[in-house]
C-alpha cells in the first residue's frame, strides 16, 4: 500500500506500507480522495508528536467490514474521533472528548492519506447519492464548521466578526450565511475576498472592523495575531468562539478578558449528519474551494501548494 508517513517532522511518500486488516468492528475502507487542511501542516511542524500515516479528511468505500457485510460497497466518509464507549466522558455522552481516545491520522491512528484506512463501522456515515465525491471530502471541515452554530445560535442582532477567510473559514462563512445573525468576515488575501464576494458574503480588512462592537468573534486564522485581533474587536460581555489550534503556548491578555467579562468558547469537532444534509439539499457547495488534485505518488508536492499563502483546498488521489 502507498501512502504519506509522517516521522519526526518529516513527511515521506512509501510505497511499502502495510495494508491496514480490519478488526471485528472495524471497516476497511478504499479511499478516493482525501483533503490536506491546516491540521495536517501543523503536525508536520510539531504541533503534536503523532507518527503515521496522515491525513482525516476523506470520501471512500468499504472494501470489507467483518461483521457487516451488507454495508461492502457504500460511500463513505468517516467522524475522526475513535472512542472507547466505557470511560466518564464516554458515558457522559461526550465521546469526542474521550479519556482513551485515537484520531484519525492525528493521534494513535494511521489516516486517509493512503489506498486503504480501518475506522470502526459507527463512525462511517452514507454518502447521499446526490453528493458528489469532490463535496463529500468536505464533510469533515463543513460539519466542525457547524459545529459553531450548534453551540452558539445565531439570532438575527447579533453582530458576528468571522477573522480568517482559508479552507476552514469559508466554510465557517458558509454556514454563517445559512443563520440569520449580521455577519462579516475578515480577509486578507484577494482569493479569499473573490470567494466571499462571489457568495455574498460581506468581507473587510482588519482596518476596518469596528474595535469592541461584535457580540460574537469567531477565530480561524491559525495564527495567534488573530486571537488578538478577536479580543479588539469583541464587546464587552461577548463571545470568542476558538476554531484555531496553535502550537505551543500563545500570549492571551487574561486580564483584559476578566475586566470586559469576555466568555471564550473552544470548538472543535462537528456532526456529520447536519454537514451531509447541506450537501445533499445543495444549500452549501464547497467545490469551489478545490484548487488541485495530486496522485499520492506526488503528495509532498501536494502538500508545498498547501503550504502557500492563501491556499485553498489541495486534493490527493490514490
Amino acid at each position: 500500500m502507498q501512502g504519506l508517513y509522517l516521522q519526526d517532522k518529516q513527511l515521506h511518500y512509501r510505497s511499502n506500507l502495510a495494508s491496514p486488516i480490519p478488526k471485528p468492528h472495524e471497516a476497511r475502507v478504499k479511499v478516493h480522495l482525501a483533503g490536506i487542511c491546516a491540521t495536517d501542516l501543523a503536525l508536520i511542524q510539531g504541533y503534536y508528536p503523532f507518527s503515521g500515516i496522515l491525513g482525516h479528511e476523506f470520501y471512500g468505500e468499504i472494501e470489507e467490514a467483518p461483521n457487516a457485510p451488507e454495508r461492502i460497497g457504500e460511500r463513505v466518509v468517516g467522524a475522526i474521533n475513535i472512542s472507547c464507549g466505557q470511560c466518564p466522558n464516554c458515558q457522559a455522552a461526550r465521546p469526542t472528548h474521550c479519556d482513551n481516545r485515537e484520531v484519525l491520522g492525528i493521534l494513535n491512528h494511521d489516516g486517509a492519506f493512503a489506498d486503504y484506512l480501518c475506522l470502526p463501522l459507527a463512525n462511517l456515515y452514507r454518502v447521499p447519492e446526490s453528493v458528489t465525491a469532490e463535496m463529500a471530502v468536505f464533510t469533515e471541515p463543513l460539519a466542525a464548521a457547524l459545529a459553531i452554530v450548534e453551540q452558539t445560535p445565531l439570532r438575527p442582532q447579533d453582530k458576528v466578526l468571522l477573522i480568517g477567510a482559508g479552507r476552514l473559514g469559508q466554510l465557517i462563512a458558509l454556514c454563517l450565511k445559512q443563520t440569520p445573525a449580521q455577519v462579516q468576515v475578515v480577509a486578507r488575501y484577494p482569493e479569499q475576498q473573490a470567494l466571499l464576494s462571489a457568495q455574498s458574503i460581506d468581507w473587510i480588512n482588519e482596518q476596518a472592523a469596528q474595535r469592541q462592537r461584535f457580540d460574537i468573534v469567531i477565530e480561524a486564522t491559525g495564527n495567534p495575531s488573530g486571537l488578538a485581533l478577536a479580543l479588539d474587536c469583541v464587546r464587552p460581555r461577548g463571545k470568542i468562539i476558538l476554531k484555531s489550534t496553535y502550537k505551543g503556548s500563545p500570549e492571551v491578555d487574561l486580564s483584559r478578558i476578566v475586566v470586559n467579562e469576555i466568555s471564550l468558547i473552544g470548538s472543535r469537532c462537528g456532526d456529520f449528519t447536519p454537514a451531509l444534509r447541506l450537501l445533499a439539499e445543495g444549500r452549501i457547495d464547497p467545490r469551489p474551494l478545490i484548487r488541485a488534485s495530486y496522485p499520492l505518488s506526488q503528495g509532498l508536492a501536494a502538500f508545498a501548494q498547501a503550504r502557500q499563502a492563501a491556499a485553498m483546498k489541495v486534493l490527493l488521489t490514490p
